[in-house]
């Protein structure tokens, strides 16, 4: 399968890799975002993929959503929420191994992808991770929340979201966004080879025991209301968050 925004390539031992490929930064929207879950239930329905390995193309592994986008109507930001969820949802309750292989940036929505994933690696070297929602007045979605809550202590989740800062790729092990940093020479063969060897287990015993590591994160994400989905949207629309993210895109040479 090949998405426009996502590659897909089989590699041995029944290992999918996907790949973001939108440059320049492989930012989310509703083409990557539609092709990420198409990918998914695909890797889901063949036997023969036995574990998902996530990377991104270029110096991104991921950024936030694309805020170069056009705006959207109502109807087309309802939408776009709903893909994000499911996306989210299908990534992270996969019935099968899913390992991050982050090899560069990963900021924000970014993250968030890295962190649905049951097994984190990353590559030693010089790029940057974070989440910076609350510096450009974003609010987080129900699924990236649950997420970041089931990965991180709620030490380090207090620290990233509400410091929004940016860190060095060295900080990954500390904060718990990776499991290891590993050496660039040896890195994608590395993360080939635990790949095979997580989806070499019983899928049936892994689908089982996963699902339990991760029912209440979807559940709650599930169960979130209308008011609470107006709320978020609410945060986005403020004047201040507005004027934030007017400036981020000063900063990176967008226009207005």
């Amino acid at each position: 399968m090949k998405g426009h925004t996502v590659r897909a390539d089989d590699r041995e031992g029944g290992v999918r890799v996907l790949t973001f490929d939108r440059p320049p930064a492989n930012a989310i929207d509703e083409e990557l975002l539609g092709d990420l879950h198409a990918a998914l239930r695909e890797a889901e329905r063949e036997d023969g993929v036995r574990a998902v390995v996530l990377t991104g193309a270029g110096a991104f592994f991921g950024a936030g959503f694309d805020l170069a986008a056009p705006p959207r109507d109502a109807a087309a930001v309802a939408r776009l929420n709903t893909l994000y969820r499911d996306t989210h949802l299908a990534l992270l309750g996969l019935p099968k191994p899913t390992i991050a292989m982050v090899n560069g940036h990963a900021i924000a929505g970014g993250m968030v992808m890295v962190l649905a994933c049951d097994y984190r690696l990353g590559r030693e070297g010089d790029y940057r991770i974070g989440l910076n929602e609350v510096a450009i007045g974003a609010s987080y979605p129900k699924a990236a929340f649950e997420i970041v809550r089931l990965r991180l202590t709620h030490a380090r989740a207090s620290e990233v979201l509400l410091g929004a800062a940016i860190y060095p790729a060295s900080q990954g092990i500390r904060l718990g966004v990776v499991d290891e940093l590993l050496p660039a020479d040896a890195f994608e063969a590395t993360v080939l080879r635990r790949a095979a060897r997580i989806g070499a287990f019983p899928r049936d015993a892994y689908a089982h025991t996963k699902m339990q590591l991760v029912s209440e994160a979807i559940a709650r994400t599930l169960a979130e209301t209308p008011e609470e989905r107006e709320h978020a949207a609410a945060v986005w629309s403020s004047k201040e968050s507005r004027a934030a993210r007017a400036a981020q895109r000063q900063k990176l040479g967008m226009k207005d």
